[in-house]
């Protein structure tokens, strides 16, 4: 069953005036960065649906460009976004798009560049009461919420693999709420996905990349 919480209908502690247009859009934002980890000097946004439709006036954009320059959804420095991210040197652009269909109506794509070549494509989407997931990596679908701690590996996809994440895992005893493998196709870059309901150690990260296929581990503490 479904169950509606009471923080879904008071609404989470945040920067107004929408839950979904606003505090959403910070965390899509937010997770990107974390997701990143590099300096970033050029982001751009392309808003889908509803996001592109009212953006402006729901203050869309600048809770996305919050997210970016690292402000969580109830920071007043949201509303001077702009003049923040001017001032930083940040450069940024929105664009509309209004023709593609079959995505959730606040979809927003986030393209981060470190200005030495490295980007990187996050799709994030806002569900509502201020939570949103991140649906796309790069080229990749991926589907995970940022509630739990969660742990992020960017691997090839051969045999093996998955295992020694797990082992990893319970040798240190964390536990596994929700994992999932995405991947391109088989064989080629994949991403396993793990959310845990505890505290996930950050010295997992060298043991994880002592495997030869794993590329990159990040953890995300909530």
């Amino acid at each position: 069953m479904n169950y509606t919480s009471i923080f879904d209908v008071i609404g989470p502690n945040m920067i107004g005036p929408s839950s979904s247009h606003t505090a959403g859009a910070v965390s899509i934002a937010l997770m990107a960065r974390k997701l990143f980890q590099e300096e970033i000097v050029k982001v751009e946004f392309t808003l889908y649906g509803s996001f592109a439709k009212t953006y402006r006036g729901h203050g869309t954009d600048r809770a996305l460009l919050g997210g970016i320059l690292g402000f969580a959804p109830d920071d007043v420095r949201i509303r001077d976004a702009f003049s923040i991210a001017e001032q930083q040197g940040l450069e940024f652009s929105f664009t509309e798009d209004h023709t593609t269909s079959g995505l959730h109506p606040n979809t927003a794509d986030i393209v981060m560049h470190n200005g030495k070549g490295r980007t990187q494509f996050v799709r994030g989407v806002s569900v509502g009461g201020g939570r949103m997931k991140i649906v796309k990596i790069n080229s990749i679908d991926v589907d995970f919420t940022g509630e739990y701690s969660t742990l992020i590996v960017k691997q090839s996809d051969k045999p093996g693999v998955v295992a020694h994440i797990a082992s990893c895992l319970a040798e240190r005893q964390v536990n596994i709420a929700f994992m999932r493998l995405y991947r391109e196709a088989r064989g080629e870059t994949a991403y396993t996905i793990i959310e845990s309901d505890h505290y996930i150690p950050p010295e997992i990260i060298d043991s994880i990349n002592s495997h030869e296929h794993i590329h990159k581990t990040l953890v995300i503490q909530v």
